[in-house]
């Protein structure tokens, strides 16, 4: 990877200019021209301010640390590692106390690592093979076997979907596969674009937060996304309420406390 070049495209992608990122990282305009010319070679130290600078997700700094030679500087767990044990209680007891509402924890490419027991009235009726642990949420959202043929909004909800999903290219490709060329419904504005949802207690409309481990410094962490899901009206409410009457509060797939 050539670290001159890498930098030039991070930088403008952020929109900063060599002056305005020379300020954040404590250095000269001068200074930052000659590394994206390849006339002056970066110490480790810089490299690392230059990516903190540019607010690079933990991933891409260890990229660019790579790409000027040296080793990242941000460590990669496997889940089940035992330095991540009280991430996954948290992630336990998050999903648990969102509970009557839907809650969900995916990866950076939108695989599914857990979910609670709510979400089973989203799924319903979805393939198997689209369906828990391991099997990626977007893909479910939008195959033909998956939810879209219950999204009463799909135009609206694919492209909400399509937009998180630039860096993963191969994925992007697919779903647009999966999408009709339909034109937005009519009544768009107002405070969110609800997940309208057909389901055997009636429409569900849906919205939706994203959560992330603010200070994380492991990349696995930092790529977290607990997604949850909130009533956009009374009647969703009282639905969500329903089911959980009906079901055990659990994590689905995981053993309480083993996530």
């Amino acid at each position: 990877m050539d670290f001159p070049r890498t930098l030039r495209e991070r930088r403008t992608r952020s929109r900063l200019s060599q002056l305005d990122l020379a300020l954040r990282a404590g250095t000269t305009q001068r200074h930052l021209s000659f590394i994206e010319s390849g006339r002056s070679v970066p110490g480790r130290n810089m490299v690392v301010r230059l990516a903190e600078s540019l607010e690079l997700p933990l991933r891409e700094r260890n990229e660019l640390l790579l790409a000027a030679g040296f080793a990242p500087a941000y460590p990669e767990s496997a889940l089940d590692d035992p330095v991540l044990a009280p991430v996954r209680t948290a992630i336990d007891h998050i999903l648990r106390g969102h509970l009557p509402y839907p809650a969900l924890v995916v990866d950076r490419v939108g695989d599914l690592i857990a979910a609670n027991t709510a979400f089973d009235l989203i799924t319903e009726g979805a393939a198997a093979d689209l369906v828990g642990p391991g099997t990626n949420i977007y893909r479910l959202a939008l195959h033909p076997d998956g939810l879209a043929p219950r999204i009463l909004n799909l135009a609206e909800w694919a492209r909400h979907i399509l937009a998180r999903l630039g860096h993963v290219k191969d994925l992007h490709s697919e779903l647009i596969g999966y999408v009709p060329e339909l034109e937005p419904s009519d009544g768009l504005l107002g405070f969110a674009v609800p997940l309208r949802l057909q389901s055997s207690l009636g429409e569900l409309r849906l919205m939706t937060t994203v959560t992330t481990f603010a200070t994380a410094v492991d990349v696995t962490l930092a790529e977290l996304k607990l997604e949850a899901f909130l009533p956009a009206d009374p009647a969703t409410a009282e639905a969500l309420s329903t089911a959980a009457g009906s079901t055990a509060f659990a994590v689905a797939g995981q053993a309480p406390g083993n996530l």
